[in-house]
């Protein structure tokens, strides 16, 4: 072989590695070199129900995700993520590479959100929160929550359906339907209601429903002292018992929606209202607040006392007088009113 045919065929050879060094370096760099950039080590992205192809690129290209949408799109099209968009709540780590990013979304391997539902007073503000860890908002929960059709389906109406949530720590995901949610809170409802709180709820000839109703008025009464809850219970089942309007001041507070007066005066006790227990007999048509299981279960466990009244000690402290007779009470009342009017406490 001649000098010169060598020279061409080294030449050739040098060609070819060079177009292979270099495929293979933009190979690696489009599939496997760190590509993600983001801040705080991680971050999490969302993409929407009927995204395309384009509005994920876009969504990564303007929150500075991506360094080469080009290399992006190119391992997209490969690992064919293209045309099967996942809708969720992704999270996404700093120094990824595009075929991990690919890879991730393509799993639809979602970050799981938690939520905690705790001292929530309204199916408006519980659906607020709600909407604040779903893809649905606000307004389309609401829409759930006063179906009285599918709401029937599961022994609640639009105005107790509060009930059926108890108080807890969830796990989400952000693309759960409202349907989804409502189905874990109803199976979480059910469990929670065992044969032997059913049974303790016979007892007391209540509902569950019912139970629940109580339990909000008495957790709205004493959120302070645990203690107290069994014996505010007990005095509001005498008064059912025996046919006496409960006048639990909570209510009228929940009538008038201001959750910031803390005196309530003799003008509230007229509200033209289901809710307002001074001129309506019996349980009102739904909780006014979310109960929590020990405020169930102080109901559940009631005191059998022989309590009628309670009035709130003078000295602010939180806790409660309890009596028997009317004088009594009113002696308690006489002197709490002369210390809100030394506090200056109007509304």
């Amino acid at each position: 072989m001649s000098g010169s045919v060598k020279k061409k065929i080294s030449a050739a050879l040098l060609v070819v590695a060079i177009v292979a060094g270099t495929g293979f370096y933009i190979f690696y760099r489009a599939f496997y070199s760190s590509q993600i950039t983001v801040p705080d080590k991680s971050k999490l992205i969302y993409i929407h129900t009927g995204w395309d192809f384009e509005k994920v690129v876009t969504m990564l290209e303007e929150k500075h995700i991506i360094k080469n949408p080009k290399l992006f799109r190119f391992v997209a099209g490969v690992k064919k993520y293209k045309d099967h968009i996942k809708p969720g709540r992704y999270r996404v780590v700093n120094g990824m590479s595009n075929t991990q990013l690919v890879n991730l979304l393509n799993s639809g391997k979602q970050e799981v959100e938690t939520v905690s539902l705790y001292n929530i007073r309204t199916k408006y503000d519980l659906a607020g929160i709600i909407a604040g860890k779903m893809e649905s908002d606000s307004s389309t929960i609401m829409g759930y929550f006063d179906d009285n059709d599918n709401l029937k389906k599961i022994g609640f109406n639009q105005n107790n359906i509060i009930a059926m949530f108890i108080p807890g720590t969830y796990q989400l995901l952000w693309t759960d339907t409202p349907e989804a949610f409502m189905k874990q809170m109803h199976d979480t409802y059910e469990a929670f209601w065992t044969k032997d709180r059913r049974r303790l709820a016979q007892e007391a000839k209540l509902s569950p429903l019912q139970v629940s109703v109580l339990a909000s008025i008495v957790q709205a009464e004493q959120s302070m002292y645990a203690e107290e809850k069994p014996i505010i219970a007990g005095l509001y089942i005498n008064r059912l018992h025996q046919g006496m309007a409960l006048q639990s001041d909570p209510t009228l507070v929940y009538c008038r929606g201001d959750f910031t007066i803390m005196r309530v005066r003799n003008g509230d006790k007229l509200i033209d209202s289901p809710y307002n227990t001074y001129t309506h007999t019996g349980l009102p048509p739904g909780p006014i607040n979310m109960p929590e299981a020990s405020s169930i279960d102080a109901v559940l466990h009631y005191d059998h006392n022989d309590y009628i009244y309670m009035c709130a000690e003078a000295s602010f402290s939180g806790k409660h007088h309890f009596s028997k007779t009317y004088k009594e009470q009113q002696t308690y009342a006489s002197k709490y009113h002369h210390a809100e009017n030394n506090h200056q406490i109007i509304r």
